[in-house]
């Protein structure tokens, strides 16, 4: 069985092309990324398609992938970040 601290998330870490990192919480990534994906409903990523609303687009986005192309060249990213006391 897995360590279960495996599956715990934070903070993000996030990356945008031209601006400083960002420490988000899974919560304010996962509104970014509706946001985001909501202006693509025409040109959605093809396993992003399969989900009927835009919470679960996001949800898996930020589940499975650290990566969502925004422009040709040019990618928002992000990364779990653990925050130790």
């Amino acid at each position: 069985m897995p360590d279960a601290i495996m599956y715990q998330e934070d903070m993000f870490v996030v990356l945008m092309p031209g601006a400083a990192e960002e420490f988000v919480t899974p919560e304010e990534l996962l509104e970014r990324l509706a946001g985001l994906l909501r202006d693509r409903q025409q040109d959605l990523p093809r396993d992003l398609q399969r989900f009927g609303t835009v919470t679960e687009q996001a949800q898996h986005l930020r589940d499975t992938a650290c990566e969502l192309e925004l422009a040709p060249g040019e990618a928002m990213q992000w990364y779990v970040v653990r925050l130790e006391k």
